[in-house]
């Protein structure tokens, strides 16, 4: 009896192990005996190319300082294509109910349709949205007629629609460890722009914007199972050099089932760093001229500073100014009205855009006056030049007084207009053209910024082709000479002007790109660009140098009107200028001055050549002098072991005060309070009131959450469950098949991913 049930034991035993060896031969004659014959009955179509975007090079200053970098985000992405098909499936099987069509009104060849389609946003609420919350994603409003919708009829399932762009790492970490099971849904790292000193050269850098459709060709995107496009530069230097600092796009092949899943990776190219742009610019003299601006009380002014000798813009400041940050990826409906209702307008870049110079424009009076070789010319000031019917004034006789017969040096040193009005007259508006556009003035400087404007040169032709009934007389090239009327310029195109006189007479192009390095290897680097020689055109040596004295005598002489410019030590040399300009409010006209100088130093082989613009000033001696001390003060110690801690600097709002003078009072280098200076500006015809400009380029607005999009009650986060991952999401790499889900993360395991994500996206 014993024996017998032994036997029946091993018997069961030996068939068990038989059948469990069977099991096994099966599975291995399947998965690795036959693979490649069931390889080749996988249907076309079974592997699925994505484009990976590429991560944009960093901005730097001169000296590698980063004003612009990347830092990594986590994208919840929907393919609304998948969705839909998924959604089709559940229909057609019975486990859901089919969503009525979204019906809207199309325009075709000028006859209005109307046009049913799936209706997404519901689609996506009812499938997805829901199963989001069970894993301990937080649901979120979307936009879904001007947002969703567009979206899903302009790249159906080409490029997933980014549902939430702010997942933080924890939400990532949990969305990686649980499984979600719904095709079409994939949280993923970008690289987006980061702005590290905040405003810091904020209209210089510009910012990025969200890719568009209409930059993209049809046959460029069917190359592509997925396309994801890159983001590209919106404003400044990052749309100026967008070429170089895109990156390029890697590219990820995944297994595709045959019911659509995704299944497993094939092949991976890592996208590749764009080139790092190395800037012109000096970030420590651009810290000093954005501080010195604030520190002032300035709330509507520009600070430009160049390298004489090349053209090398260091500084570039403007405020009121705005936080580049604000824009990336998107920005809010709610700040870009903020900014656009700001009447001061923190997107305007004031150091490319043309004022009134006012006296200043007496230095390209004074060199057209050398090729008309009446530079050593005296001219008497009486106090008023009469012209037609018209006595137009100097500014001493509004005190009862008169500057007497002046030569072409003191002329300029007290800022004389009766001077300017006899000797630009005598050169003669062609001289004064020519002039001009040797020295950059009423062309554009050719600065690689698209927001850079030529200003204004009236002549006989200007004149004919925008007011036809005017004709040009004295008076207009009166005008002209003391920098009012109809002249236009900008504060960069008034730097370069003073950047010719301190070098001797060569002008070069302003320019903002230094070099640009693709890892260690130089991919270009820009020389300097000389526009013209005025040696060349007739202007001597000597002559320029009358010119120079002029400028030295206005910060150095008892009569200068810029004698608070001066610096212990250092010779200085400068113009200062007073332009009358309104400016509209609730109907009325508002005076609103606009107070410059000019300046460079030290007068014995400059360094620096520098333009101040306050707007709401009272004088150019009094307001814009003082800023100039500041910043040239600063910028030549810093050859002696002065040292600028550049910290982030937030967005300056502006305001409308009337800047009466400027004084710092604190800080490592302390300016004096200035005396007034008596160039105030004349009452001269015509006079031309500045526009308000608005910007031109329109960034990447995150639009407001509609009704068809609200989050609904039932779609509050819940608790997730630990369940396996069954596949491997699009753009994150992973293995395929199963994983058991891990232990929950410490806070220290969660920061050695973050890193390990950060270095995998950077390098």
């Amino acid at each position: 009896m014993v024996v017998r049930y032994k036997f029946r034991l091993y018997l069961f035993s030996l068939l068990m192990l038989a059948g469990f060896f069977l099991l096994v031969y099966r599975l291995w004659s399947l998965q690795i005996d036959r693979h490649a014959e069931f390889a080749k009955m996988v249907r076309v179509g079974s592997e699925l190319k994505a484009r990976i975007p590429g991560v944009r090079g960093e901005i730097k200053d001169r000296n590698g300082i980063t004003l612009a970098t990347n830092r990594a985000i986590f994208e919840v992405r929907i393919n609304l294509g998948e969705m839909l098909n998924e959604y089709n499936r559940l229909v057609r099987i019975g486990q859901m109910k089919e969503v009525p069509p979204f019906t809207h009104n199309v325009t075709e060849r000028g006859i209005m349709r109307e046009r049913s389609e799936p209706d997404v946003a519901q689609i996506f609420k009812q499938t997805i949205m829901r199963r989001l919350g069970e894993i301990g994603l937080e649901a979120r409003s979307f936009n879904a007629d001007e947002d969703m919708r567009i979206h899903f009829r302009t790249f159906a399932s080409i490029v997933p629609w980014v549902y939430r762009k702010d997942v933080t790492f924890t939400e990532f970490s949990r969305f990686a460890e649980h499984n979600l099971g719904l095709p079409g849904v994939t949280v993923a790292e970008r690289a987006v722009r980061e702005y590290p000193y905040q405003s810091l050269a904020s209209h210089i850098l510009g910012y990025v914007r969200l890719p568009e459709d209409q930059r993209v060709t049809e046959e460029e995107k069917e190359e592509w199972d997925r396309y994801l496009p890159d983001d590209f530069g919106g404003e400044g230097v990052e749309k100026s050099f967008d070429e170089y600092l895109k990156g390029k796009p890697g590219v990820r092949t995944m297994k595709v089932s045959e019911r659509g899943r995704l299944v497993g990776e094939v092949s991976f190219k890592e996208p590749r760093k764009g080139n790092d742009v190395y800037l012109t610019i000096d970030a420590r003299i651009q810290y000093i001229a954005e501080k010195a601006l604030r520190d002032g009380g300035i709330g509507r002014g520009a600070v430009v500073v160049i390298e004489p000798n090349s053209g090398e813009v260091l500084a570039m400041a403007s405020v009121p100014s705005y936080n580049p940050n604000k824009f990336i990826p998107s920005i809010s409906t709610k700040d870009y009205r903020e900014y656009l209702d700001n009447p001061v307008n923190p997107l305007f870049n004031r150091a490319v855009q043309a004022y009134a110079p006012g006296s200043t424009f007496k230095i390209p009076i004074a060199f057209a006056g050398c090729l008309a070789d009446i530079q050593g010319r005296s001219y008497s000031c009486p106090g008023g030049v009469q012209y037609g019917n018209k006595t137009m004034h100097c500014w001493i006789a509004q005190k009862g007084g008169s500057h007497g017969s002046l030569g072409l040096s003191d002329a300029i040193m007290r800022s004389c207009n009766c001077f300017f009005y006899r000797y630009g007259n005598a050169a003669g508006i062609n001289n004064i053209t020519k002039a001009c556009q040797m020295l950059g003035v009423g062309v554009k400087t050719g600065i690689e910024l698209e927001a850079d404007t030529p200003g204004v040169l009236p002549n006989p032709e200007w004149l004919q082709l925008n007011l036809p009934k005017e004709r040009w007389s004295d008076g207009f090239t009166a005008n002209t000479s003391i920098g009012q009327g109809f002249v236009l310029a900008t504060p960069l195109q008034m730097a370069s002007v003073v950047a010719t006189v301190a070098n001797g007479g060569k002008s070069y192009r302003p320019h903002l790109l230094k070099r640009v390095m693709d890892g260690d290897t130089l991919v270009k680097e820009q020389q300097p660009e000389e526009l013209a020689s005025l040696e060349k055109e007739g202007i001597t040596p000597q002559e320029i140098e009358l010119i120079r004295k002029g400028m030295w005598k206005v910060v150095n002489a008892p009569s200068g009107t810029a004698r608070g410019a001066q610096i212990p030590n250092v010779e200085v040399a400068g113009k200062t200028g007073t332009a009358q300009a309104w400016r509209p409010d609730k109907g009325k006209s508002i005076k609103d001055n606009h107070t410059w100088f000019i300046s460079f130093a030290p007068y014995v082989k400059p360094k620096y050549a520098v333009c101040i613009l306050v707007q709401g000033g009272y004088s150019g001696g009094g307001t814009a002098a003082p800023v100039a001390k500041r910043v040239l003060e600063q910028a030549l110690a810093l050859d002696h072991g002065y040292e600028v801690k550049i910290e982030p600097i937030p967005e300056e709002k502006g305001n409308f005060n009337q800047v009466l003078a400027v004084t710092y009072e604190a800080g490592p280098v302390l300016v004096a309070a200035v005396e007034e200076d008596q160039d105030l500006g004349q009452e001269s015809e015509p006079v031309a009131e500045i526009p308000v400009a608005r910007p031109v380029a329109r960034p990447s607005i995150r639009r407001d959450a509609d009704a068809a999009g609200a989050v609904e009650a039932d779609q509050a986060p819940r608790i997730p469950k630990a369940v396996p991952v069954r596949r491997a999401g699009l753009f994150n790499r992973g293995g395929e098949g199963e994983k058991p889900s891990p232990k929950p993360a410490t806070e220290e395991d969660k920061t050695q991913g973050k890193r390990g994500l950060l270095d995998r996206l950077f390098r």
